[in-house]
């Protein structure tokens, strides 16, 4: 069984790690692999390798960062179906799906391309007699990217090529539960080019988070993960005087308005709902059924989620793979127990769902639950999970009430032909992407991705604009160049008032 090593200073090392995790094929519900958990001084090693490299890096001419940039970006567009593969092997999502992840992370790796002209500053000319000022943003040092495992390839790839564009080095500690696709991104970051300890893998758990985000040496981090650990690493990170991105969890809803079209957006709910079985941020897992067509669209739903095609993600014939853990897998099928205990309609039940010849791998089948209401476990938890949870009411008003008392604000979307109501809805919702018949409001790549409330903590998004701003810092120079002494005209201006501009 292959050792999954860390990868430090352009190559791999085991470092001191003695611990090991097992990562699965959830398909199977088999080991494939372990992989290390480093060790403290394993996260200082990687921290070192990156400060060491960031002199160098930092002082590399943009037009030799954008040249490496380029070349990554052909090698994972060439490598594409194998980051898939090994994306499908561990994560258990279908392989369209992890195909279309990668992509999504090519696009941050294109956006970033642009840095050369994203990086330049302004200029005034003769703010006051003489003087003239201008500003530009530099690197501001290692930083470091903590990630889910949800999105092994596309959430590192919305850091990392930003963070290096920008001129920092990075250190990735990527889930343990499907680490493979980090340790061929770093390949491929040598292979274009990038100087050794620019970019470098620390696999791991708490003990590795704790001993990056404690280390001095770290000047920025970024976290994609639950709410509670998003908060702790926030409160954490942020005490030791670091620039923190902290994304947490969420709850999104999708609300179906009377006058939408039905079908439409059944097909919609579906997919948002049960895409990589719900293990998305973005998924929607609550449908807001407004007024007089609510029976009609839990109809049409169930009727969908009954045919999903439910089977190993390399399988081309599958909709939706398994999901990452058997402990995932009982966690779900728990809360949707509790879902029915409480008085909510199990429509459409997944938990006996089986798939001949992988009778131990981790799946369910989609579930749909109406009548929910908000005081039940299943709406105020994000389950993560292929369960869409059905709330009913009046009108639009309600349904953004509902929607702003909750405490996520990640994303959310209408279903409607009313562009009245549509305005009416994205200007009142209290939340940071918006969809309008758009389940999954995922931006691209030139605007930034993040949301608000419970889902973010910290003050900037994910790439795009803000991204550049999160990884870098500004300086402001005024500047005089005064004739000497003695020459026509000369005088020093010097005064010992406050300067004024004149």
């Amino acid at each position: 069984m292959a050792v999954i090593e860390h990868w430090i200073g352009g190559r791999a090392v085991a470092g001191r790690s003695v611990r090991t995790a097992p990562v699965y094929d959830p398909a199977t519900g088999r080991q494939r692999n372990e992989v290390l958990l480093a060790t403290p001084e394993d996260a200082a090693a990687a921290v070192d390798a990156a400060r060491a490299a960031y002199d160098g890096w930092s002082q590399t001419s943009l037009m030799r960062r954008t040249r490496v940039l380029f070349a990554f970006r052909e090698l994972v567009n060439r490598d594409a179906g194998r980051l898939a593969e090994l994306i499908t092997a561990e994560h258990g999502k279908v392989l369209s799906d992890a195909l279309g992840e990668v992509h999504r992370g090519l696009e941050v790796v294109e956006f970033a391309c642009g840095i050369p002209t994203l990086l330049k500053g302004d200029y005034s000319d003769q703010v006051s007699t003489g003087v003239d000022t201008w500003s530009f943003r530099e690197p501001i040092g290692a930083c470091v990217g903590i990630t889910p495992f949800n999105f092994p390839a596309m959430v590192p790839m919305w850091m990392f090529p930003v963070a290096i564009a920008c001129g920092n080095t990075f250190v990735l500690k990527p889930s343990e539960r499907d680490p493979s696709a980090s340790m061929l991104l770093a390949r491929l970051w040598q292979e274009a080019g990038l100087p050794d300890g620019v970019f470098n893998v620390l696999h791991g758990d708490k003990v590795a988070v704790d001993a990056l985000i404690d280390s001095p040496e770290v000047a920025a981090v970024s976290f994609v993960g639950s709410t509670p650990i998003a908060r702790y690493v926030h409160e954490r990170a942020s005490a030791t005087g670091k620039r923190v991105q902290a994304l947490g969890g969420a709850k999104n809803h999708a609300v179906v308005l009377p006058d939408a079209d039905v079908d439409f957006a059944a097909d919609h709910l579906v997919a948002a709902a049960f895409g990589s079985a719900g293990e998305r941020c973005m998924a929607v897992s609550a449908a807001v059924a407004v007024g007089s067509e609510a029976d009609r669209v839990v109809d049409a739903v169930a009727r969908r989620a009954r045919a999903v095609r439910v089977g190993p993600g390399g399988d081309p014939d599958s909709e939706m793979g398994p999901v990452v853990t058997r402990q995932a897998r009982e966690r779900i099928a728990g809360l949707i127990e509790t879902g029915a205990e409480q008085g909510g309609r199990v429509v459409v039940d997944g938990r006996g769902h089986v798939v001949p010849g992988h009778e131990q791998g981790f799946f369910l089948g989609p579930t749909l639950i109406d009548q929910v209401r908000r005081d039940m476990d299943v709406y105020r938890e994000e389950i993560f999970g292929p369960v869409l949870c059905v709330v009913r009411a009046d009108d639009v008003d309600e349904a953004i009430a509902l929607i702003n008392a909750n405490p996520y604000g990640n994303g959310t979307a209408v279903f409607t032909s009313s562009g009245e109501a549509a305005r009416r809805f994205q200007r009142g919702v209290h939340v940071g992407m918006i969809g309008v018949n758009v389940p999954v409001p995922v931006p691209m790549a030139f605007y930034s991705f993040g949301g608000w409330k419970e889902s973010l903590f910290g003050d900037k998004h994910v790439h795009g604009p803000e991204g550049v701003s999160f990884y870098t810092r500004a300086k402001v120079v005024t500047t005089r160049w005064p004739r000497p002494h003695g020459a026509p005209h000369g005088n020093s201006g010097a005064s010992f008032d406050f300067p004024s501009n004149a």
